[in-house]
């Protein structure tokens, strides 16, 4: 459709022609699966299968991104491109609130009913030295009469996390300042304010990494810790993979930006990763409260 569109003209809907790059990205992710799994299981080429499927898949992502953003930048995007993509990442960040309502769902059904349901009357006849308290965070006395947990320590929400909590609400602050630079054509305070938030993500992935550490080696907190174990590291560990990406995606939008890319009238990139920021900001406080708090 593009083909018939007059020169400098917008086409009414841009179809780009056909392309390798869905083929290779899957062909790499085929090649990282397949290395993941057997690196795991004790196979020496595992890693090398890995590190082949990973360079597969991130210079398809490269090449498929520029294609994409000198389509853009080409004007070959209209006003209904725009509409698509804005449903587009409607909807995967609707899938990615999905995402994250299971895991909290998993953490309350594990606190609201699983574990009163195994301490009742019903199951002391099996396991007659269980106590259903939460944390699980001692050997015999609470959710390990088996002694399968070593006894560990709980993370509370002093002091890194409620200055992780912190960091990422002026995180949200300074993109929307920058934001409104970019509507007011001030292109050098919005890179300003972009490299600010950028540089509150890497602080939160850096002290969200100490956090890690302390917890491993001082509180002897693992995956292997019982529910609560798992549940901490299972969302927080989520999370910080999801402000790293968005770190990442605030890293390449303020590149070009940097490369004069984007207008106060035309700027969903910026805006996609502006939505995208403030879910995992919105995602932060509902984990903070629930992890770290209760």
């Amino acid at each position: 459709m593009s083909a018939a569109t007059p020169h400098g003209q917008t086409p009414y809907y841009f179809i780009p022609s056909p392309s390798r790059h869905p083929a290779m990205a899957a062909l790499g992710l085929f090649f990282v699966i397949l290395g993941a799994g057997q690196w795991i299981n004790g196979t020496d080429w595992g890693k090398w299968s890995l590190l082949l499927g990973m360079v597969i898949w991130l210079s398809t992502l490269f090449v498929w991104f520029r294609d994409a953003i000198g389509e853009s930048e080409g004007g070959l995007y209209s006003e209904r491109v725009d509409v698509s993509y804005r449903w587009s990442m409607s909807w995967f960040i609707f899938s990615e609130v999905m995402f994250f309502a299971a895991f909290f769902g998993a953490l309350y059904w594990a606190r609201a009913h699983a574990l009163p349901m195994l301490g009742n009357l019903d199951h002391q006849v099996l396991w007659p030295d269980f106590k259903a308290i939460w944390p699980s965070n001692g050997v015999g006395l609470t959710a390990s009469p088996a002694n399968v947990v070593d006894p560990f320590m709980t993370m509370g929400p002093w002091p890194i996390p409620t200055i992780n909590t912190a960091i990422l609400l002026t995180s949200g602050g300074t993109l929307t300042i920058a934001h409104h630079a970019l509507l007011a054509n001030e292109r050098a305070k919005t890179i300003l304010w972009m490299w600010i938030t950028v540089f509150l993500g890497i602080t939160f992935v850096g002290f969200q990494a100490y956090e890690y550490m302390h917890a491993y080696s001082d509180l002897n907190l693992k995956l292997s810790s019982g529910i609560f174990g798992s549940t901490f590291y299972l969302l927080t560990g989520f999370h910080g993979f999801h402000v790293f990406v968005g770190m990442l995606m605030l890293t390449f939008i303020t590149l070009r930006l940097m490369k004069g890319h984007f207008t106060p009238k035309r700027h969903f990139g910026f805006e996609g990763a502006a939505w995208y920021w403030h879910f995992v900001d919105v995602v932060w406080l509902g984990l903070y409260f629930l992890v770290y708090w209760l």
